[in-house]
């Protein structure tokens, strides 16, 4: 399942990058995942540009997310985001999936709250 959701797609010439957002305490704790969720993109080469912020700093640096996912130590928190972007996918990463820093399954996740496969 994983393997499907990942098979390559060309990039897109003149279309707008998807962008995925990440949300945690300081904004710190996720720069890993993140780094390896990069590295997944560039592999597959996906359209999607991959960020991290504090979710303090949700309202001024996701403004233009396609998706937010949040940390597992933050997932109390995920209402409050949705309230602040009611039409964008808000989630929280799996606590394993984050533990492992498993930037895949992250992406899918991603993608899978974004419509795509």
């Amino acid at each position: 399942m994983v393997k499907e959701a990942m098979r390559k797609r060309p990039r897109r010439n003149g279309g707008n990058m998807k962008k995925i957002v990440l949300l945690c305490n300081q904004g710190m704790s996720t720069s890993a995942l993140v780094m390896k969720m990069r590295e997944v993109v560039e592999r597959n080469n996906l359209d999607y540009q991959v960020n991290a912020y504090s979710v303090d700093s949700a309202e001024s640096s996701a403004g233009d997310a396609d998706v937010l996912l949040l940390g597992p130590q933050i997932r109390y928190k995920k209402n409050d985001v949705q309230k602040l972007f009611p039409d964008k996918p808000v989630d929280v990463i799996d606590m394993a999936v984050y533990g492992m820093l498993d930037g895949k399954k992250v992406v899918v996740q991603a993608r899978k709250l974004m419509g795509e496969r």
